[in-house]
């Protein structure tokens, strides 16, 4: 929210710098994001006005104009807007003004007449993009005032950034309370006295969404010119608000919007059909809105509508069908509250965020309707004339929010802020911020005013008190903790330390959403059930992850659009899973690799990576667990049913998956190379296995080489897994060192060549108990696996 510093020292006036009002802001919680001048810098610049003027002799687009500005005779200014015109009073730069851009004023001459200043426009000033002509000053305009004077342009933008919970700060008066409570100063609001009725018309009002809107109140009101122009005050009040002038009926309901903080809607009367009626909205009924966007409602809309037709999305924005316009002269005025259950997430759903959905979603005041009706039909009277007829209003009781007291308790404040504030201190303090205090013997019962419905709790009440107190005068101590130290088992891998051995191996960490699109969701996982979320920010971003694979395929292949062809990504975070009817997180950890298996360089041949290589990743994960997991070639539908493998444990427990993206999902998600992944689960992966020592031999090792035949469909960690299973004590190693196909090996079988490491630690092994060892082993391949020695 921005408001104008000079609109707000309207309201309090402290004896205060603006970087110090702008500090004491911040400090009470409500940040201010930035501070802007109001206007650009120029000087020179007074209210003129034109007292005479006639054609120029040479130029049928100019004029010559004999302008008072507070000299002793008017200046002859040649112009050329097309709304120049006798009496009329506008900004006049006069010789040696200095306009926005270091545009000076110099006399000159246009096509031949003399010129002795310029006349300006809101555009020329700095004071707006786009400009149809002179800037009209109001008829009262004092001539010859300079008119950074006359329109208070030495003001200053004040941009709030404000917490869901504050507001009652989305306001002027809201921000003016702050202000004078944190000075110590009295303040008064707006004054709004009731208008005089001008008319006995009324329109009949029913609300049959009562707990949606227990309050609604409305009036019509006839003769008026809507034609009127909006006084420069309080255009200038909205320009300095991030508004735009759209009228002085629309105007006046955006004005006591930021003023009071309680939107407001006009209707044009004679495109009503019967009374108003505020209820859900029928399914399939169409509404289209003051930015033409045409929406379908479903039953769970809140709407206004007459008897013929929806008018306005309640809370939100207005329809076009019922808006006012240069032709309207009779209006009904409404102004409502709506509950923030009704209108939270509504707005979002039809694309929509507007400055009234913006403060009925968070809270409005359910006090302040009557005022705020009044106050902008006194405005509306005095700019645009009319008659306003009685006020209709309908009120559920029952459905309004009611504050309940809060126990405030004196040693709470000491123990939680450290100090001991004395009884009048705190009950000043919560007086100031307009909440009725009662005294009890431990402490204080304390009612929050209507506009606070952020105070629900002890704890809220103790944040008001060290805010306003303030948190720079709070002591700072250090902490006292008195806790045991618990042993560290070494049974579980710490994850970062898993981080770091990827990223030794040239990994980069991402970080993706939680949230995916549902379309790659289900192609990645077309199994699994998808968890949607009910209010999404985006259809991008619809459903829950059941893969790590979503998001690190979606950075992936954003970076090989911009060129980026070697992508090595990891990210360590939840999945969300169903699971006996419960939605449940998983920890995983999940890689990706893509592009040259090395960056460029010129010691090796360059090749493209492959499942090997993410093998052996995965492989040194597992070495820092000392846990031996299994390579099972498996089906995933997300991965080349060739290249997949699901990843054991020695129990036979499914840590994980790994394989080559499938071709399918390759070409439909864009990319142009062969794309790995990898994913594990967290809670098996860390599971570590303790080392115990084991004593070293004193004896040589021995190595003995050999060549097994076996079928094609034995893979190579079958024959080690079968190898190590004998128990032999003497044997310590299985090295695969080759795999070979080919001339001398039948068709349907390979050769797979390993050596055997083999010591003993009570002798020199001999040559015949070597013999006999190896005689074992190929026994009981021959039984497991049908090997043989290759001739």
């Amino acid at each position: 929210m921005q408001i104008s510093e000079a609109w707000l020292r309207s309201y309090v006036n402290p004896a205060i710098s603006t970087e110090e009002l702008v500090e004491q802001l911040t400090m009470a919680g409500l940040e201010v994001g930035s501070v802007e001048p109001a206007a650009a810098i120029f000087s020179g610049v007074v209210v003129g006005e034109v007292m005479s003027m006639h054609q120029h002799p040479d130029a049928d687009r100019l004029r010559i104009c004999h302008v008072a500005v507070g000299q002793a005779e008017p200046l002859q200014i040649v112009c050329g807007a097309s709304n120049v015109r006798v009496g009329l009073k506008i900004p006049a730069a006069l010789i040696g003004a200095i306009l926005p851009g270091d545009f000076k004023i110099k006399r000159s001459k246009l096509r031949g007449e003399e010129s002795f200043g310029m006349l300006c426009s809101e555009k020329e000033l700095g004071l707006a993009t786009d400009a149809n002509g002179l800037m009209e000053l109001a008829d009262d305009a004092p001539v010859g005032v300079d008119i950074r004077d006359y329109l208070s342009l030495d003001d200053n933008i004040i941009e709030v950034d404000l917490t869901p919970n504050r507001a009652d700060c989305l306001c002027v008066e809201g921000l003016a309370r702050e202000v004078a409570v944190l000075n110590k100063m009295d303040w008064t609001t707006t004054q709004i006295d009731s208008v005089t009725i001008g008319c006995q018309d009324v329109l009949s009002v029913s609300v049959e969404a009562t707990e949606a809107c227990p309050r609604y109140l409305g009036r019509l009101i006839n003769s008026v010119n809507a034609k009127a122009v909006t006084p420069h005050w309080m255009q200038e009040r909205l320009r300095r608000s991030g508004l735009r002038s759209l009228g002085p009926l629309v105007d006046v309901t955006n004005y006591v919007l930021i003023e009071l903080g309680q939107p407001l809607h006009v209707f044009d009367t004679a495109k009503l059909s019967g009374g108003i009626t505020v209820r859900l909205a029928k399914a399939d009924e169409a509404l289209t809105l003051l930015n033409n966007q045409v929406i379908k409602l479903d039953n769970e809309a809140l709407v206004i509508a007459d008897d013929k037709q929806v008018l306005a999305l309640a809370g939100i924005m207005g329809g076009s069908d019922s808006a006012v316009n240069n032709d309207t002269r009779s209006v009904f005025l409404e102004c409502a509250f709506f509950a923030p259950h009704a209108i939270a997430g509504k707005a979002r759903r039809f694309g929509l965020h507007t400055d009234s959905s913006h403060r009925f979603e968070r809270g409005v005041d359910a006090t302040l309707q009557l005022r705020a009706i009044e106050r902008a039909t006194q405005l509306i009277i005095d700019i645009t004339g009319g008659e306003p007829g009685p006020i209709t209003e309908v009120t559920t009781d029952v459905a309004l929010p009611q504050r309940q007291a809060v126990l405030l308790r004196r040693e709470r404040i000491a123990k939680t802020l450290g100090i001991a504030l004395a009884d009048e201190h705190v009950v000043d303090i919560f007086q100031r911020l307009a909440m009725v205090v009662q005294t009890q013997t431990d402490g204080w019962q304390i009612s929050p005013p209507g506009f606070r419905f952020d105070i629900a709790i002890e704890a809220d009440l103790i944040e008001e008190v060290a805010r306003i107190y303030g948190y720079n005068n709070l002591p700072s101590s250090s902490l006292l903790m008195r806790s045991e130290l618990s042993s560290v088992t070494e049974a579980l891998l710490e994850i970062d330390r898993v981080k770091d051995l990827l990223v030794d191996r040239g990994y980069q960490e991402a970080i993706t959403y939680s949230f995916v699109d549902e379309d790659i969701q289900k192609a990645i996982a077309p199994e699994m059930d998808v968890i949607r979320l009910q209010n999404p920010i985006s259809s991008e971003l619809a459903v829950m992850r059941t893969t790590l694979w979503c998001g690190l395929l979606k950075a992936a292949l954003y970076n090989t659009n911009r060129q980026q062809n070697r992508v090595r990504l990891f990210e360590a975070g939840l999945r969300f899973i169903k699971k006996d009817g419960e939605t449940q997180q998983q920890k995983m950890l999940a890689g990706l690799v893509l592009g040259d298996v090395y960056s460029d360089q010129w010691g090796d041949k360059a090749r493209k990576v492959d499942f090997f290589d993410m093998k052996a990743d995965i492989e040194a994960i597992f070495t820092l667990t000392g846990c031996q997991v299994k390579f099972s070639s498996a089906q995933q539908p997300a991965l080349h049913p060739g290249q997949t493998a699901e990843i054991l444990t020695s129990d036979c427990e499914t840590v994980g998956w790994m394989g080559m993206l499938h071709p399918n999902l390759e070409k439909q998600l864009g990319f142009d190379t062969q794309v790995f992944l990898f994913e594990l689960d967290q809670n098996r992966l860390l599971n570590k296995r303790i080392p115990v020592f084991k004593s070293l031999s004193k004896y040589p090792s021995v190595k003995r080489d050999l060549a097994l035949i076996v079928n094609e469909d034995v893979s190579a960690s079958e024959i080690v897994n079968c190898i190590m299973a004998s128990a032999e004590p003497a044997l310590q190693e299985v090295v695969i060192f080759d795999i070979y196909r080919g001339k001398g090996v039948e068709e349907g079988s390979k050769s797979i060549a390993l050596t055997l490491v083999m010591q003993d630690y009570k002798q020199t092994l001999t040559d015949p108990e070597i013999d006999a060892i190896v005689g074992r082993l190929l026994t009981l391949l021959n039984t497991e696996k049908n090997a043989r020695l290759r001739d």
